[in-house]
């Protein structure tokens, strides 16, 4: 796998954020070092699938200089103090080992004092590579002659026993007298020297130096890739329900088991034939004004470059400013029309939620993404993502262990556990017969297009089912309803790391889980769901204070009558008392578990469908995921 970094004087981060997306385009680099960014502190820059670390130069009345990192998000990466007045950021990575990389510019009019370059190197962990624009002329990386800039890093390179990864290729073009220089570095630790090679971009993108391109290649190294998945504006429903037509002998094997994953391997095999896939790679960067014309322009831009960069003439030169001037004037044009075009696609009849996605877009508000770069366990850092995965398993696992129980309960506890509960009922109640098809149904048409489970059966699959299939899938429900059996494969869930506002990212408590669980399985749920809603109502089992996820009420009921108490104390002048409970961790599965459990003390045996046995019954799940 080839892993790139990047590093280039952008000459203003804003002016030509356009031109940082065409580079990324193009080489999909893990981390970009940018210098002279001219960022004002309170200027927020966002590129999408990647973070930002920076540093403004603040010692001046205008935004000029600066220094910046944008590092992919889903790669293991986190930032690391530097205390020094010189004009870096930097970050540690996970790229088959953990090392440094640091972007600096180094301003050719401002004194830099040797003993400042040798504390910021002291900071960085090594191994580390230093980019950035150093403004530097030494015959040691393929300038012509030497200034003192170029002496000092010399010296730099030769007392820290340092490698420099330039080529001698020219990175910076001086526009006045027309001459091509070396200024741009990469120096690196001896040990990874190795690792990389070292190329420039042939194309300046608008500034007045060439990317830096570090390429390494290790096949041992993998790029974290988002998930495929199904393109359902692009399917052919008419083709996968002909495919997806289930056969009863597939429902009526012996094994349960066996006939749900035949099943869910006959859903998943029509849909592989007859919807297209994402390809699994990040998206380009979106640039909505790029069009032909543009691309012609650019075309001839790069055209005339390139024979200005080969013959040096004024002809050459003044070709390739003619053909810079018109395509900046075509990406204008196309930006106005595009911005005028977005704008008027807002009407009156545009949906709300709509209208505010659009609103997000135009005012740069929308969610960037999130991703676990790296953990601290127990002082100990952790940037494997096997390992990290490994850990957060580990943090949510205690949520439901019995460390933070009293030992009373515990006891109580185990000893309540060792119980077979039977929910059999001495008369045979509706509610425990076999599933309806309109049952089916109905529940299928509330499905809602929740993200898929390990089976990776998506709900918008089992809707274009044929009602033949359907039968075939309630003969299926219908056996483990009976049966009393639950599948193993819908007992395994995808669990994602949610990030908990405000606080650390680098802890694993830091995060709560979210779980994916088989559609299959939520649908029958839902099945459950309802018929356990119809008795808790007819039976009036639920107090009239309970409002939330129940038919016709909601929880703004109870905030009304609680602001009538309100009102009534207030006129009666009488005092109100207000308890409210925010209860930890109230969703783990103990916490499920014991409310099942209060049920069943309650009286509420043979009110219990005999399918909630297996949630106390079942060997193969320990006490503590009951």
């Amino acid at each position: 796998m080839a892993i790139d970094l990047t590093s280039w004087n952008c000459h203003g981060l804003r002016a030509h954020i356009d031109d940082l997306k065409s580079i990324i385009n193009k080489y999909q680099p893990v981390c970009i070092g940018l210098q002279e960014t001219y960022l004002a502190p309170g200027a927020d820059i966002k590129i999408t699938n990647y973070n930002i670390i920076r540093k403004d130069n603040i010692h001046s009345s205008h935004a000029t200089g600066g220094v910046a990192l944008m590092f992919l998000q889903s790669f293991p990466c986190k930032p690391v103090p530097l205390n020094t007045m010189i004009q870096a950021v930097a970050i540690q990575i996970h790229v088959g080992i953990l090392f440094t990389i640091c972007t600096i510019y180094l301003p050719p009019n401002q004194t830099i004092y040797q003993n400042e370059l040798d504390n910021l190197l002291g900071q960085l962990p090594a191994p580390f590579i230093l980019l950035g624009d150093m403004n530097g002329h030494s015959c040691l990386w393929g300038s012509s002659d030497t200034n003192s800039r170029g002496l000092q890093i010399e010296k730099l390179i030769f007392d820290h026993n340092l490698c420099i990864l330039n080529d001698n290729s020219k990175t910076y073009f001086h526009s006045i007298n027309r001459t091509f220089h070396t200024i741009d570095l990469a120096i690196c630790s001896p040990s990874i020297l190795t690792r990389w090679d070292f190329t420039v971009d042939e194309n300046l993108y608008n500034s007045d130096h060439f990317p830096i391109i570090l390429k390494y290649f290790d096949i041992s190294v993998r790029i974290p890739r988002r998930p495929q998945r199904f393109i359902f504006d692009k399917a052919n429903w008419q083709l996968f329900t002909l495919y997806s037509e289930l056969n009863p002998d597939m429902v009526q094997m012996d094994d349960i088991d066996s006939a749900t994953e035949t099943v869910t391997k006959h859903i998943l095999e029509a849909a592989e034939r007859s919807i297209p896939k994402t390809s699994g790679k990040f998206p380009k960067q979106w640039r909505p004004w790029w069009d032909e014309k543009y691309a012609e322009a650019c075309k001839k831009l790069n055209k005339a470059w390139n024979y200005f960069r080969r013959y040096p003439t004024t002809n050459y030169y003044v070709a390739f400013k003619e053909a810079k001037a018109v395509a900046r004037r075509i990406k204008r044009q196309n930006k106005r029309n595009t911005f005028q075009n977005y704008v008027s696609s807002i009407q009156n009849n545009t949906k709300s939620k709509v209208m505010w996605e659009k609103v997000r877009k135009l005012l740069g508000t929308y969610k960037m993404g999130h991703s676990v770069s790296i953990l601290n366990f127990n002082g100990q850092i952790i940037s494997d993502i096997e390992r990290i995965a490994d850990t957060l398993g580990e943090s949510f696992a205690k949520i439901s262990s019995e460390e933070t129980y009293p030992q009373e309960f515990i006891k109580y506890k185990r000893s309540e556990e060792k119980k077979n509960l039977s929910f059999r009922s001495s008369s045979k109640e509706t509610y425990n017969g076999p599933f309806a098809l309109h049952e089916l149904k109905i529940a299928l048409s509330k499905s809602h297009p929740t993200s898929p489970g390990p089976d990776k059966i998506h709900s918008n699959l089992l809707k274009n089912l044929s009602e033949s299939s359907l039968r075939v899938l309630l003969i299926l429900f219908n056996r483990i309803w009976l049966e009393e059996y639950f599948p193993v494969t819908w007992r395994k869930a995808v669990v994602i790391p949610i990030p908990k506002p405000g606080k650390d990212p680098q802890m694993p408590t830091s995060y709560r889980p979210i779980a994916l669980t088989s559609c299959l399985c939520k649908l029958m749920e839902r099945m459950v769901n309802a018929r356990l809603v119809h008795v808790l109502e007819e039976n009036g089992f639920l107090l009239n204070f309970q409002s939330g996820f129940r038919y016709g009420r909601g929880t703004i009921d109870n905030v009304l009558m609680l602001e009538t108490a309100i009102r009534d104390a207030f006129v009666t002048k009488k005092h109100l008392v207000s308890v409210f409970f925010d209860m930890d961790k109230a969703y783990d599965r103990t916490w499920r578990y014991g409310i099942l459990k209060d049920m069943y003390n309650m009286g509420f045996r043979g009110k219990l469908p005999i399918f909630i046995k297996k949630f106390f019954n079942d060997k193969n799940i320990s006490s503590t995921h009951r």
